[in-house]
């Protein structure tokens, strides 16, 4: 009843101002939800390919049928949302330095691929990531039949991104998608102020890296063992 309130009042806004393009109407909710008008962007959002996911809509097409004149091909109860999706920013950027850019080059970049993964990327491995613009690689979506299947797809297609050479927010999205405030949705604008101290979050990697580091040991000792025998 929320989102359909919502939806309601996005078109409203557009009627409104008698709009006419692609647009971005963005509200926050507090947590009894109640929904506040934020702000329109009379563009596409970075986020834009978690609507296509869910839609089946490309954005961008529409975007630049409108421009040039054409009528919409679809109307307001053709759209159907099917799944859930999420979206992370790759950005060349330290979280473990306040969010610093990083600045160097692609020594190795190595994109994931997958049903329900979806990389909309602007570098290749050997470019110089420059310090003159927005430090964002690439956006990654994952899109599911479910929020938490969503989750784990990202979790999977955060493993098998590689990029070497640059820090990047990478293992920062890790976190957000291991956190059980993110997986339960019981979250709000201030997670990151809450929840991200870099101090705990070394000691967790260096932890986990002990932990996966013994593991491994014990497995190669074990296939040792089985070959002398």
């Amino acid at each position: 009843d929320v989102r359909k309130s919502m939806g309601e009042a996005a078109v409203k806004v557009a009627q409104a101002c008698q709009y006419e393009g692609a647009g971005t109407v963005e509200f926050l909710i507090d947590n009894k939800l109640n929904f506040y008008f934020l702000e329109m962007n009379t563009r596409l959002q970075v986020e834009h390919p978690i609507t296509e996911m869910i839609t089946g809509v490309d954005l961008v097409e529409q975007q630049i049928r409108i421009a040039e004149g054409y009528p919409l091909t679809i109307s307001q109860d053709d759209l159907k949302i099917n799944g859930h999706a999420m979206e992370l920013r790759i950005y060349a950027e330290d979280p473990m330095d306040n969010f610093a850019p990083s600045i160097n080059v692609l020594e190795e970049y190595i994109l994931p691929e997958g049903e329900g993964i979806r990389v909309d990327n602007g570098y290749l491995q050997g470019d110089k990531i420059p310090i003159y613009y927005d430090p964002m690689l690439a956006k990654l979506v994952t899109h599911g039949a479910t929020r938490i299947e969503a989750i784990e797809k990202m979790k999977f297609a955060i493993q098998n991104y590689t990029i070497k050479g640059i820090s990047s927010t990478l293992d920062f999205g890790s976190f957000v998608m291991h956190h059980h405030e993110f997986v339960s949705g019981d979250f709000d604008t201030n997670f990151i102020n809450k929840n991200w101290h870099k101090d705990e979050i070394k000691h967790t990697l260096k932890t986990e890296f002990i932990v996966a580091m013994d593991v491994a040991k014990q497995w190669l000792e074990a296939f040792d063992q089985k070959i002398k025998v």
